[in-house]
């Protein structure tokens, strides 16, 4: 009966110290108190021979990160804090030649340029450049596979702007 009483008193200080701290923690996120709305704009392309969906698919992707793991609410009027990026980088490179100057791969690189305001506190502002890839097979067509990679890619920028944002790490 003792230890049940302390466990739960351990527990009890635990979230007491966790509730007073001043910063809202989910999933290893710190987003400070004050900040409850945000914005994703959408993208800019400007990355020649980008698919001209990829700008939509790209702010989307960061739209649903934002909802699904954190407390912030979509606000598109008055955000507390926003998102406004550019699609910078779409290359297609050949990689790992083989003798007699065979491809063993290809890779697909998106890179994109992203700023983050916070209204609420504009030390927290930041521009930064984000890049990721995908490798695919050489004997492979790349509109085969491309919704498959850029869905990867994304899911990569997309944490990387994230845990920027709001990670303190």
């Amino acid at each position: 009966m003792c230890t049940v009483i302390r466990i739960i008193s351990k527990c009890l200080l635990f979230l007491i110290g966790i509730s007073t701290t001043g910063c809202y923690s989910f999933k290893g996120t710190s987003i400070s108190p004050d900040v409850n709305t945000f914005y994703v704009a959408p993208f800019d392309n400007i990355a020649p021979d980008a698919p001209p969906t990829l700008p939509i698919t790209f702010s989307e992707a960061l739209r649903e990160k934002i909802l699904n793991e954190s407390r912030l609410i979509f606000d598109d009027e008055q955000p507390d804090v926003e998102f406004i990026g550019t699609i910078t980088t779409w290359r297609v490179s050949s990689e790992a030649p083989q003798p007699g100057e065979l491809v063993a791969f290809n890779r697909l690189t998106i890179g994109v340029r992203v700023e983050y305001i916070n209204h609420r506190n504009e030390a927290e502002n930041w521009k930064s450049n984000f890049s990721y890839f995908a490798d695919y097979s050489a004997d492979q067509n790349l509109l085969d596979v491309q919704d498959q990679l850029i869905e990867a890619i994304n899911e990569e920028l997309v944490n990387q702007i994230f845990n920027k944002a709001f990670t303190n790490w």
